[in-house]
C-alpha cells in the first residue's frame, strides 16, 4: 500500500535567533502578519496567517538555525510579483541567492533570511 495524501506536507517550523525581529522580517517581505502565540509551549512562537483555521502555515520559533544556507529549503508563497518579493527580501536583511527559476507551476527564487535559513520565495503562474 502507497501512502498519498492530498498534502504531504503540514507543517513548517523555522528556528530564528531573535523572534521579534524575524516577525518583522517576514511580516515586511510577504506583506502579513505573524500571529504572536505565547500559550503553546515552552516558547513563544509567531505563526503565519492563513485564510481559515485548516490553512497549511507554520511558525517562526526561537531556535538554533543551521549553519547559513545548509538547512532545508522552505518555500513560501509571494503576496504579488516574484521580483517585488525578492526586492523586499533583500532591502529586509535577507540575501537573494538566485535569479527567478521558472517551473511548471509558476516561478521561485532562493534567498537566506537574516537567520541564515534557505528560504524560496514562490509564485504561481497567473491563470
Amino acid at each position: 500500500m502507497t501512502f498519498v495524501p492530498d498534502n504531504f506536507n503540514v507543517w513548517m517550523e523555522i528556528p530564528v535567533s531573535d523572534l521579534d525581529k524575524a516577525i518583522r522580517f517576514y511580516n515586511e517581505v510577504f506583506q502579513t502578519e505573524l500571529n504572536l502565540i505565547t500559550d503553546m509551549g515552552p516558547n513563544h512562537i509567531a505563526m503565519f496567517p492563513t485564510k481559515t483555521d485548516m490553512g497549511v502555515a507554520g511558525h517562526l520559533y526561537p531556535g538554533q538555525p543551521a549553519a547559513k544556507g545548509t538547512g532545508p529549503t522552505i518555500h513560501i508563497l509571494c503576496p504579488d510579483a516574484l521580483e517585488a518579493t525578492m526586492e523586499r527580501f533583500a532591502k529586509a536583511g535577507g540575501e537573494v541567492v538566485s535569479d527567478p527559476i521558472p517551473i511548471p507551476a509558476g516561478r521561485f527564487a532562493y534567498g537566506i533570511d537574516p537567520d541564515g535559513n534557505s528560504i524560496g520565495m514562490f509564485a504561481f503562474n497567473a491563470s
